[in-house]
C-alpha cells in the first residue's frame, strides 16, 4: 500500500536552500505561500517535517492530507 499524500502549506515564498531540506517532498509557489506535498510514510516521518518548519522558524499556514 502507497504511503499517503500531505500537503504542508507554509507562508512565504522558500529560497533553494530551504527547499533542499525538504527534498523528500515536492514544492510548488503560490503568490504569498510555499506548498510541499509527497508521501509521507508513517507518523514519526511526518512529525519530522513538522519538527523541521519549526526549527527553521517557518509559518505553517496548514497541513492536510490528500485524497488518495
Amino acid at each position: 500500500m502507497a504511503a499517503p499524500e500531505y500537503e504542508f502549506r507554509i507562508r512565504g515564498r522558500l529560497s533553494e536552500a530551504l527547499l533542499d531540506r525538504f527534498d523528500m517532498l515536492q514544492p510548488g509557489m503560490e503568490r504569498v505561500e510555499t506548498i510541499l506535498h509527497g508521501p509521507v510514510s508513517d507518523q514519526a516521518e511526518l512529525h519530522g517535517i513538522l519538527e523541521r518548519v519549526r526549527t527553521l522558524g517557518l509559518e505553517l499556514i496548514e497541513v492536510r492530507r490528500l485524497p488518495g
